[in-house]
């Protein structure tokens, strides 16, 4: 799935590439992924004729403004003013968000399609682009929301979020007291989206590592200097993992179709039975939660 380096990485793209122009109109291949409003049509229809001016990430959600196109005077001015709602994206686990040109062959996967025009061009019927949510496993979703409706009401995950980990509210006396007296694993509570927004899976493994800190170990026995190096660690990996443009194990792909390069330098997650990059011991991986979990037994007690 992708976590928050990779969400960060599409919203970075799609902000070089999409701002700006003009939604033609799109198609709905599966209906299931849009999850708001109930009919496609209203969906289709509530982007028809608009432009988007950002987009933002909030954990592993993007959030896209809408406002009304105007192709005389797409100015920051004029953005505020045509203000009409939003457009969310989760991408799950297999989503992936594609730029492309039209004539690109249609991949199998393809979910939704939305059709973008150049301010230049005065054919509305001919996109000049499309964006495309490709979705092997189909549990990713889309919501277009109406300027009247308050994000949170429609994308209702967004209201159990934490902080996020680059924010000044993810202090370390925040994660201090967030994990004290708990009575779970370690693990466990890094993947609680309450606890951090946009952490995950891989992440989580990485930043025990490099603060030397077993998964399995319960919160309540960490010690305030373990919780201060894993502070410094979840913010270490997810700045390394985005300078690197993400990890590709299976689907994870940027806007431009591209891979992602963090997982060539991972310390341990995927990396089962191979040596540690530090001991040489051979690292483990167990189910912790459901979740496969990777460890170094010498560095991590």
């Amino acid at each position: 799935m992708p976590e928050l380096p990779e969400v960060e990485i599409v919203k970075r793209g799609l902000n070089q590439l999409t701002l700006n122009k003009q939604i033609l109109g799109g198609e709905v291949l599966l209906k299931r992924t849009v999850a708001h409003p109930v009919s496609v049509d209203d969906f289709l229809g509530g982007l028809e004729g608009k432009a988007i001016a950002q987009w933002h990430r909030r954990g592993k959600y993007l959030l896209a403004q809408v406002y009304k196109w105007d192709r005389e005077t797409p100015e920051f001015t004029q953005v505020k003013q045509n203000q009409d709602g939003w457009l969310g994206v989760h991408l799950r686990m297999t989503g992936q968000l594609l730029w492309v040109k039209p004539e690109e062959r249609l991949h199998k996967h393809t979910r939704v399609r939305l059709f973008f025009s150049n301010q230049s061009t005065e054919d509305k019927k001919n996109p000049t682009h499309e964006l495309r949510f490709v979705d092997q496993r189909t549990f990713g979703q889309m919501w277009r929301i109406a300027p009247a409706k308050e994000i949170s009401h429609i994308i209702t995950g967004l209201k159990q979020l934490g902080p996020e980990p680059f924010s000044p509210e993810f202090s370390l006396e925040y994660l201090s007291k967030q994990l004290h007296k708990r009575h779970r694993p370690i693990k466990t509570a890094l993947l609680d989206q309450k606890t951090i927004a946009g952490l995950g899976n891989i992440y989580a493994d990485e930043a025990l590592f490099l603060s030397g800190i077993r998964p399995t170990t319960l919160c309540k026995d960490l010690t305030e200097n373990q919780i201060e190096q894993l502070h410094i660690a979840i913010l270490k990996v997810l700045a390394t993992s985005i300078d690197a443009g993400g990890t590709t194990f299976s689907n994870f792909l940027n806007v431009k179709g591209v891979n992602g390069n963090y997982g060539g330098v991972a310390w341990v997650y995927n990396r089962a039975g191979q040596p540690c990059r530090i001991c040489d011991t051979y690292l483990e991986k167990i189910k912790l939660a459901g979740r496969s979990t990777h460890f170094c037994p010498q560095c991590q007690k």
